[in-house]
């Protein structure tokens, strides 16, 4: 699980609508997977430079979702979202879902950098990963 408190967690929080709700009665699996979309790009849009946010999209190439307990409509839940690495034009984050001091769920997912323009991917600058990952040095593996 990711610290809660930490320079390198960002932290997205949403109270649970009734239409993220399935016949299950919780929320649906889908949901939990928007809920990281929306928090690794909240979590670009707040670091980049405003003219990389413009330039650049993120496309999702993977996830790992652990599912460990439901989430109910009204609940509040929060995101967090930290990136592990970059290599090239994809990131790695890890992302922990919770509800106060119950965790709910955990994901590993990898991105693509893609150029707006060209549709086509593209590498992360080294002062830009640096923005993301400042304690860990430049992201790069090792």
């Amino acid at each position: 699980m990711l610290p809660p408190r930490s320079p390198d967690v960002f932290e997205y929080e949403i109270d649970v609508a009734d239409d993220e709700i399935d016949e299950m009665g919780h929320v649906n699996n889908a949901v939990y997977l928007t809920w990281v979309q929306a928090a690794v790009l909240r979590h670009w849009g707040r670091l980049a430079p405003t003219e990389m946010v413009a330039s650049r999209r993120w496309v999702a190439l993977q996830h790992r979702i652990t599912y460990r307990r439901p989430a109910f409509s009204h609940n509040h839940v929060v995101v967090r979202v930290a990136l592990q690495k970059v290599r090239g034009a994809r990131a790695f984050y890890r992302t922990a879902i919770s509800r106060g001091d119950e965790l709910l769920a955990e994901v590993e997912s990898s991105w693509c950098c893609i150029d707006v323009v060209s549709r086509k991917p593209v590498r992360l600058a080294r002062d830009v990963v640096a923005r993301f990952l400042p304690i860990r040095g430049l992201g790069h593996p090792s």
